[in-house]
């Protein structure tokens, strides 16, 4: 399987995973620091360590933004041009959040695909979470 997808059940309402997601502060705390705007068209970086073949800067685009269900992301950066995307849904017990991250073709993505899986695997179980537990400012809403 060429893509990533990673579906995790967080014991959060979806307005709040919702700005985990979009509110720049908050998406720095659990993913990079960042200039993310919830803007569709609106350009973006993220900054992480360089490593071999990539000067640690993600340039992104926002794709879709249907609040609070779904921010899609174009992802950017070394030998990659992928896309993002965060679908969230409503259940009794909190928020379903699917993430998927499409677009890895050919032999030279094999490693960053797996390094990303990893990745992704360890901020959704640990770090979204840590975030999300967090005291948020008051009236911090993304969206609205």
């Amino acid at each position: 399987m060429k893509d990533i997808e990673i579906v995790r059940m967080l014991k959060f309402p979806r307005d709040s995973v919702w700005n985990a997601l979009t509110d720049s502060a908050q998406l720095a705390a659990w993913l990079m620091p960042n200039d993310f705007r919830p803007e569709i068209g609106h350009r973006f970086t993220f900054r992480t360590k360089p490593a071999p073949g990539f000067d640690g800067t993600i340039h992104c685009e926002v794709l879709e933004l249907s609040p609070p269900e779904r921010l899609v992301i174009s992802w950017r950066g070394g030998p990659l041009d992928t896309r993002v995307s965060f679908d969230l849904a409503e259940t009794a017990e909190g928020t379903r959040l699917t993430l998927r991250h499409t677009g890895f073709g050919g032999l030279s993505n094999i490693i960053p695909r797996l390094v990303l899986g990893f990745g992704w695997k360890g901020l959704l179980e640990k770090k979204l979470p840590g975030q999300l537990s967090a005291p948020q400012p008051a009236g911090a809403t993304a969206w609205r």
